[in-house]
């Protein structure tokens, strides 16, 4: 089935979707500072040093990462969605037994993004599962991913003058 969007505009939505899965949390903004008698010393020509980020976890051999965007069909209510699924078996079918779900998120106005750790020879089958429940509630794209997370960082903290 063929997306709605550009591949221009799936790559922008996928690439957004990654730089805020590596930005992380929005940290709180500081209390105001107190005043203070005598100035405070300039700051220093380079930030400090974050932790080192630590590389992800070596997947297991003979296995792959596969996001799963399951677009919702706009045409129907979400009852109308969940009534399909429940009908076609959807959850209690994915994800099939031995594919570990990596992360599973809404995106608001666009479905779900489900991440899967998927043994090479399962690929058939996560497929043949989602055409047999989700499609009707869902449609379906798939794309090979891999973590960049660790590698994004340091290149950041390279750009900013702290090398690791």
């Amino acid at each position: 089935m063929r997306s709605r969007f550009s591949p221009t505009v799936s790559a922008v939505i996928v690439g957004l979707s990654l730089a805020l899965a590596l930005a992380g949390p929005t940290p709180a903004p500081a209390a105001p500072p107190a005043p203070a008698a005598t100035p405070a010393p300039a700051p220093a020509a380079k930030r400090p040093a974050k932790a080192q980020a630590q590389p992800a976890p070596e997947p297991d051999k003979g296995t792959f990462l596969l996001t799963v965007f399951l677009r919702h069909d706009q045409s129907k209510t979400l009852s109308e969605i969940e009534q399909h699924l429940d009908k076609t078996g959807y959850y209690r079918k994915f994800p099939p037994d031995g594919v570990e779900v990596v992360s599973w998120y809404v995106m608001m106005g666009l479905g779900q993004v489900v991440t899967l750790r998927v043994p090479a020879e399962r690929l058939r089958e996560v497929n043949r599962v989602l055409e047999e429940s989700a499609w009707g509630g869902y449609a379906t794209e798939f794309y090979p991913t891999y973590d960049y997370k660790a590698l994004g960082e340091t290149k950041h903290e390279e750009a900013l003058g702290n090398a690791p």
